[in-house]
Formats: structure tokens, sequence, C-alpha cells
């Protein structure tokens, strides 16, 4: 599989800089779980035909509140499962490294949202993104990439306000978000009964 720019020097240091703690599961097929309320991404990995999570990282930064991002410029973190495939990487990205998780999708043009360009991205900072320091950026980044490598045809990326148990839902019954998350919990629970990736046909 052709990757962009996949033997840039960025690249290249950050596979040496994983190879010793994470080499193991390279090529391994990953997904993406984020919980905005958490500042937690949850990297997990499948081997021998199961998934579970390899490590979990806190998010060094994202602007906005808990809710979907409405509109470009916004400011605001999206919420909702998004797709990355191979031509989201950027190894030359000015954050280090990054890749875009396909924001908006099909549900979200559906309600006439905007924005573009939603990365998950190394540094400290961010505007509507995902920052997970450069040192993070490179594992996830590398594990992605060598998913692709190995034949993965997209990286699934399930991001939502909070861990959407029962009780919780209970409390946000006045949200004006309500029945968005109550789509979203649908997916939540499919991953915690069956620790797999929810198929994205819940809210799409």
């Amino acid at each position: 599989m052709n990757l962009p720019e996949s033997g840039t020097t960025r690249t290249l240091c950050a596979r040496q800089n994983t190879i010793d703690s994470l080499g193991a599961y390279f090529g391994s097929p990953v997904f993406i779980r984020i919980i905005k309320e958490d500042l937690q991404l949850e990297l997990w990995v499948q081997q021998g035909g199961k998934w579970r999570v390899l490590k979990s990282y806190p998010i060094a930064g994202m602007s906005g509140t808990l809710g979907p991002k409405v509109a470009e410029g916004d400011r605001q973190a999206p919420e909702g499962f998004y797709s990355v495939t191979p031509q989201a990487l950027n190894p030359r990205s000015k954050y280090h490294l990054s890749f875009n998780i396909g924001y908006p999708n099909a549900y979200d043009r559906a309600q006439g949202r905007t924005g573009s360009y939603i990365m998950v991205h190394g540094g400290v900072t961010s505007s509507g993104c995902f920052a997970m320091t450069d040192a993070g950026i490179e594992e996830i980044y590398t594990l992605v990439h060598e998913a692709f490598l190995a034949g993965q045809e997209s990286i699934p990326v399930q991001i939502y306000p909070f861990r959407m148990v029962p009780e919780r839902m209970m409390a946000e019954q006045k949200s004006p978000h309500y029945a968005f998350w109550s789509m979203l919990q649908h997916g939540w629970l499919h991953t915690e009964q069956h620790r797999e990736p929810a198929p994205a046909l819940y809210i799409c």
C-alpha cells in the first residue's frame, strides 16, 4: 500500500522510537476511541481475533465543550464515528505528525455541519483537534501507519463526550444534545459488550 511520504525522516524516527516499546504490535489492526470529558485517547489493537486497549493516552490539548462540532471555526472538537484512510496521514505536519479523522462524516453532512482538517496531532495545544504531544503522536501515528502497511484499509475513530453509562445518560436527559448522544450510546454499549469497534451504521 502506498502511503503519503512514508519514508520521511519523521516517520522513520517515530518508528525507531516506538519499536522497542510497541514493535510487537506493528501491523496489528487498530481502532481509536476518544472520551472528551476524560481527555483520553484509547488505542485498541486486535491480535488473535480479539480487541483490547493497548494504551491510553492523555489528550494534551482540546478546545470546545461537550457536544458535537457544528460549524467551521467554532473551535469545537467533534463527536461521532469517523474513519482514517491512508491518504489522511500527514508526515510533514507543523504539529510534528498528524492524521485527519475524516470529519464531517455522512451524518454530519446530513445535519448541515461544516468544518475540515480535524486532526489527531502532536504538540500540546489545539483548536478543534486533539493534541497528543510529540511523543504520544509518534506512537499512535506509527501503529496506524503500520496497520495500513499490513493491509488495514481504514482506521475507525470513535469520539464520545463522556463514558456513556446508563446512569450518566439519565443525568443528561435535559441536554440539547441528548437525542444525538442516545445514538452514540448504542455504539458505546456495543464496544463495551463485544470489545470491538462499533459499526458506523449506528449513526451514519
